[in-house]
């Protein structure tokens, strides 16, 4: 790896295909970042078993996820694209900041809260619980000066930062205090179907969500059959008509042009001529991702061998991170 800022990013391979949030909000910018950042993208499959997973789907699942990280145009020469469990050293840090993490601390993270309220606090695991801190051990063992993250993740990081700094304060300087990455241009994706709630995997209908692995009539399906309004004017109106600004946000983030001018273009169309064009523009897009990932698929052993690879370099910043660790809480060092 080069001499550049170190910056660490992931996703759960809980679905057999990343969706076009995933892609607008998180993968073009991963791609642009790994040329200025000494750039680690996981996999995050720890995290994904804090839930129940058919152990058959997350290997394929995983497998999928790395091929569509690729796909979109991560290069494993130029970033370390791993799989987290390749990497020991994630679980063995996660302990160590459990044990530094304050019970009401962990309890105020409102994503446990609103995911164990959905499933019932009794069916939700203890993994689930101290998700966060996992993911506190994710970040800190790279050290790395920036974090990539959305809003919905910014109360995690700064657990991050709260533990590195006690750690720091009780030991010894050991991490760096990552920053927050907040892609201001970063896309936000809704839901085809309920444009008020973020594009996500977990959503109530499959017709809302764009899959990269989606074929073309499906896509075309899905964005001809998006929700706008009665009002058949075309403008961008977050707050009375979320559905049709959704649409001109799409177009705009993948075409690159301004929302000014694709409202000047579709002054008097209607709402078919739009949602056409943007079903023309994602596939466009999409397509060649998909194909691309398929052929990766079709090899699982080179897919396994870059993944391997990706592993081997996370691997020797993050075990001499961990070594560090242990020597600092006062384990005695294996021979």
């Amino acid at each position: 790896m080069t001499g550049k800022a170190n910056l660490l990013s992931g996703m759960q391979p809980s679905a057999s295909s990343l969706h076009l949030g995933n892609y607008l909000g998180a993968l073009v910018n991963w791609v642009n970042m790994q040329r200025d950042f000494n750039a680690f993208y996981v996999i995050v499959d720890l995290h994904a078993i804090t839930v129940p997973q058919d152990p058959n789907e997350l290997r394929t699942n995983t497998r999928r996820t790395a091929a569509q990280y690729i796909a979109a145009g991560i290069n494993p020469q130029d970033s370390a694209l791993f799989v987290q469990s390749h990497v020991p050293a994630h679980a063995e840090l996660a302990w160590v900041l459990n044990c530094i993490t304050g019970f009401g601390e962990a309890s105020r993270m409102t994503q446990f809260k609103d995911k164990s309220q959905k499933a019932g606090s009794d069916s939700a695991s203890v993994g689930l619980f101290t998700y966060p801190i996992l993911q506190a051990a994710d970040i800190l063992l790279y050290q790395p000066k920036a974090v990539p993250v959305g809003e919905d993740q910014r109360q995690h990081l700064e657990l991050t930062r709260d533990l590195a700094e006690r750690f720091n304060t009780r030991y010894g300087q050991t991490f760096t205090i990552p920053e927050a990455h907040i892609l201001k241009e970063t896309a936000k994706i809704y839901d085809l179907q309920n444009p008020t709630a973020k594009m996500s995997k977990s959503a109530g209908d499959p017709k809302g969500l764009v899959n990269l692995m989606d074929d073309d009539s499906t896509i075309m399906k899905k964005i001809k059959s998006a929700v706008t309004d009665t009002d058949s004017s075309i403008r961008v109106d977050w707050e009375t008509k979320p559905g049709v600004t959704n649409l001109l946000s799409i177009h705009s983030s993948i075409s690159g042009e301004s929302l000014a001018s694709l409202e000047d273009r579709f002054q008097g169309a209607g709402y078919g001529v739009l949602k056409g064009e943007v079903a023309d523009v994602v596939i466009s897009a999409l397509g060649p991702i998909r194909d691309r990932a398929n052929d990766l698929m079709s090899d699982p052993a080179e897919l396994d061998r870059l993944l391997a690879s990706g592993a081997e370099k996370a691997r020797e910043v993050a075990e001499t991170t961990l070594a560090l660790v242990y020597d600092r809480v006062g384990f005695i060092r294996a021979k």
